[in-house]
């Protein structure tokens, strides 16, 4: 996890700096929201998330190397599930249920294993509202008239 450089290594996998680089460079700002121009770091970021800060999700007390949930505890970046599931509780719900977020695999796991994906995968956890989509075409209705295959 990190800040992508827009470079990449030699095998074509991009490139990025941990947060604590920087962030262990200066205190956290635990004025800076999102939504509001940022003026030294990540000036880019444009957030729609609430109106909540930086620190609300990112701890302060490593260099941004953890997130910070409500309680104060911290938790690794891999448990993004933990953090989001806070404030997103009927999509967490409806993700252990299988009817939010996608995967790959198998829902029968006896014939072989899957692999979910989490809240970051689709959403930009700064601006998580997932764009509205307009489909290309219709969908296929083998009950109508020209739909599926006679």
């Amino acid at each position: 996890m990190g800040v992508p450089t827009g470079t990449f290594d030699e095998k074509g996998r991009p490139v990025s700096i941990g947060c604590a680089t920087c962030h262990a460079t200066k205190p956290a700002d635990a004025q800076a929201k999102l939504g509001t121009p940022l003026e030294k770091f990540h000036q880019g970021l444009v957030g729609q998330h609430g109106s909540l800060s930086c620190t609300s999700c990112h701890n302060p007390a490593d260099g941004y190397a953890t997130f910070r949930l409500a309680d104060g505890k911290s938790v690794p970046h891999a448990e993004v599930m933990t953090l989001c599931a806070q404030c997103h509780g009927p999509q967490y719900r409806d993700y252990q249920n299988g009817a939010h977020g996608g995967m790959t695999g198998y829902w029968d796991l006896t014939k072989g294993g899957r692999v979910r994906n989490n809240c970051v995968h689709c959403h930009d956890p700064h601006a998580p509202k997932y764009p509205t989509v307009q489909p290309v075409h219709k969908p296929n209705d083998r009950f109508q008239a020209g739909g599926g295959h006679e």
